[in-house]
């Protein structure tokens, strides 16, 4: 078997590997959670466990705490393990002077006590202010609304194999990930 990558891949939640929505859309949810009818991004159970094997993986939203443990529950394969399961209480708050509202920010720093080094961690998320100041780190998904044509994730899969044995993620510029894939 293959060796398994030094990196943490941390992965959003909302817009990223589910859509959540008040409104039921015309195609079946796979899940209902409170007030909230939930539809799995297409590919993510084999997703999650296909990258596992290469990864150490985190789940890291901007939600509340006990909605991310709940909708996490529900979405993980029983072979896949989790190093983090974290929401709104371990992000930072910030202000957009610009725009006068407050945001909240995923500062990868944080998992450092966890033993990992910024140049090992990659994160994956739709929305960039919540990753702005670890810019180097992250890969920017395109936003789910519960397409069931959507096959992001097995692109994301075949390019997050590319970064594996990168010695420092930082380096790598990712903003044309999707466009690298494409063109391959």
């Amino acid at each position: 078997m293959e060796e398994k990558s030094d990196k943490l891949l941390i992965l959003d939640l909302d817009e990223t590997l589910i859509h959540a929505t008040e409104n039921k859309l015309d195609i079946s949810e796979d899940f209902l959670f409170d007030k909230y009818f939930v539809y799995k991004r297409p590919f993510l159970d084999k997703f999650l466990s296909d990258i596992s094997r290469h990864f150490t993986i985190g789940i890291w939203s901007s939600a509340d705490d006990n909605y991310v443990t709940e909708i996490v529950k529900s979405i993980k394969p029983d072979n896949v393990e989790l190093e983090v399961i974290w929401g709104r209480s371990r992000c930072s708050v910030r202000r957009d002077y610009d725009l006068d509202n407050y945001y909240f920010e995923k500062r990868l720093h944080k998992l450092k006590n966890r033993g990992f080094r910024l140049e090992q961690i990659i994160i994956v998320d739709d929305t960039p202010a919540k990753s702005k100041s670890n810019y180097g780190n992250a890969i920017y998904i395109r936003e789910f609304s519960g397409e069931a044509t959507d096959e992001e994730l097995k692109h994301l899969h075949d390019y997050l194999l590319t970064l594996k044995t990168v010695v420092n993620v930082r380096e790598i510029e990712k903003r044309g990930w999707r466009s690298d894939k494409e063109a391959s």
